[in-house]
């Protein structure tokens, strides 16, 4: 299955880059090139323009790196995104509630966070952790525990108050 996908020039020269200077041999290349700068100082007397050189180099370097480095992570992170939209979105017993969830504001995902701290506070409750697959499955087996059990116990009084009748 081979796409022929079209890349802008800086998309090609991000891809390579990001490729190049995550290598070994890139490493090396820059320790070398570090490794001869300090040789060097001796022959140029440990001039400011020596230093000056150095500073000057790693300081161009880092600042294009900051942004190479920012628009590999933001494609990975878009990457990933993607994959897990897919995940949810192909799983019957997922929520959909969580497809594009990184669009949201902070304090939205804060309330996300406080629906998957009741589920499982939830899970906590019926010891088993796997058995629930969502919030609303999970508050629905939760409101069927509870209502089973108000059963149970109003029988249960009703039996204890039959056999008092009885008894007496």
């Amino acid at each position: 299955m081979s796409k022929q996908v079209k890349h802008s020039f800086f998309e090609k020269f991000a891809n390579v880059a990001t490729k190049f200077t995550g290598s070994s041999f890139a490493f090396l290349l820059a320790l070398f090139l570090i490794l001869i700068w300090g040789i060097s100082g001796p022959i140029f007397n440990f001039s400011e323009t020596w230093q000056l050189v150095i500073n000057t180099g790693t300081t161009i370097i880092t600042f294009l790196m900051v942004f190479l480095i920012q628009k590999t992570q933001n494609k990975d992170s878009k990457a990933i995104q993607l994959k897990l939209n897919e995940l949810i979105a192909a799983n019957k017993a997922a929520s959909n509630r969580l497809v594009d969830i990184e669009e949201l504001t902070e304090e939205e995902l804060d309330q996300i966070d406080q629906f998957y701290a009741k589920l499982a506070n939830l899970a906590k409750i019926d010891e088993n952790i796997h058995q629930y697959y969502s919030i609303d499955s999970a508050e629905d087996v939760q409101s069927n525990k509870k209502r089973t059990r108000m059963r149970l116990n109003k029988n249960k009084q009703r039996n204890t108050g039959k056999n008092m009748e009885s008894k007496s």
